[in-house]
């Protein structure tokens, strides 16, 4: 998940949505399922205690992910607002694909990609051709799988 300069290139919103859930980790997750773990030990046997076990499975998720978070979160850059009228990371684009309706994206980097909400990673495909590019271009490209794209950016904001 990490890149290569080890460094997560997020929005200001971003970051603070990760922040958000952190909190939330530490605070109300952890306190469930300490109860839950207490729960299950009052039950008696712990070495055929489903309860128990699914508690201390829930454990280490938490824990792993507050850990995943503290390390993004250090390492956190915040996307610079841009204002060229290029492609870039935090921008809004409206891009027309492969003649379709044109389409309102955001351009994220790739902690923040959320394809079903219009946020476009910067280093998926439709990302990497558009980035750079500024508004009125047109750039066709190739995915994995050989399919030909061909992308509009009508509008950068």
């Amino acid at each position: 998940m990490n890149n290569q300069s080890n460094t997560f290139k997020l929005t200001k919103k971003g970051l603070e949505e990760l922040k958000h859930e952190l909190e939330v980790l530490k605070t109300d997750d952890r306190e469930r399922n300490l109860e839950a773990l207490k729960d299950a030990r009052a039950q008696g046997d712990l070495s055929e205690n489903a309860d128990y076990d699914a508690a201390r499975e829930e454990q280490a998720r938490i824990e792993k992910r507050i850990k995943e978070l503290e390390n993004i979160i250090k390492h956190a850059e915040i996307i610079k607002e841009d204002q060229s009228n290029k492609v870039n990371i935090g921008k809004r684009v409206v891009l027309q694909i492969n003649g379709n309706e044109p389409q309102l994206y955001t351009i994220v980097g790739t902690l923040e990609a959320d394809p079903l909400n219009s946020k476009i990673s910067n280093e998926s495909p439709v990302g990497k051709a558009v980035i750079g590019k500024k508004q009125g271009a047109s750039v066709t490209f190739k995915t994995e799988s050989n399919k030909e794209i061909s992308v509009k950016i009508v509008e950068v904001k």
